[in-house]
């Protein structure tokens, strides 16, 4: 993710950091790269907004609120310790925090966070009409059942069967894997790219590894694996 945009994960959900000295035209701009690029991710997440000690005016507010919306993200609250901004989210109608400090630059770009890095685990099975989304990898000690849904920004990985909806990379990190002890997911997802299982496979006979290889997913057991 580029420096002007910094996504951390909350015990409240996400809050997204936006640089305060950046032109807020490159701002929206590179947010809206960012929120296409994610889409997987984005899409239908609750997101706290941290805009710092940023001057915004009414219409800056309701323009970001409007390019959120059009992604199909939920503003919960701005964040900000800027008195005029404040004023301009209240007469937007919308709710205003006071900001948290920004985490420092990370010495990667977000989607090229390594698999351990800022970790879900998640120590049981997960049933139909749950969903779990993390901007970090996930890690499931248990099933993954039908109707389920597991969406990281990182590797998904999956100590039990792995049998509902699974997109990992979500933010766009095309060197993501998933990886399951029995691998049959009803639709698996990787970055922008989607695969779905032959309508009849035999069962796996160990844990396997997807991965996008020459611009496709690819399956292949865990033992004979090497990420690149």
């Amino acid at each position: 993710m580029e420096e002007r945009i910094r996504l951390k994960g909350e015990r409240q959900g996400l809050r997204l950091f936006l640089d305060e000295e950046s032109p807020f035209a490159e701002i929206l701009a590179s947010l809206e790269q960012q929120l296409q690029r994610g889409e997987g991710f984005f899409r239908g997440a609750s997101l706290m907004v941290d805009v710092g000690n940023r001057e915004l005016d009414r219409g800056e507010v309701l323009a970001l609120a409007a390019l959120l919306e059009k992604w199909g993200v939920e503003l919960r609250a701005l964040g900000t310790d800027n008195r005029q901004s404040r004023g301009a989210i209240r007469e937007a109608g919308l709710r205003s925090v006071p900001s948290s400090a920004a985490p420092a630059p990370p010495a990667e770009p977000l989607q090229r966070l390594s698999a351990s890095a800022d970790a879900l685990f998640i120590t049981r099975t997960v049933r139909s009409g749950q969903s779990f989304r993390h901007h970090g990898a996930i890690t499931v000690v248990g099933d993954v059942n039908p109707g389920a849904e597991v969406i990281a920004g990182g590797d998904v990985v999956v100590w039990g069967r792995l049998r509902g909806f699974v997109h990992a990379g979500a933010i766009g990190d095309e060197r993501a894997i998933v990886c399951a002890l029995e691998l049959a997911p009803t639709q698996l997802r990787i970055a922008g790219l989607a695969a779905r299982p032959p309508e009849e496979s035999a069962p796996s006979a160990g844990p396997e590894v997807a991965h996008i290889e020459g611009g496709r997913i690819v399956v292949e057991p865990w033992d004979t694996f090497r990420r690149g």
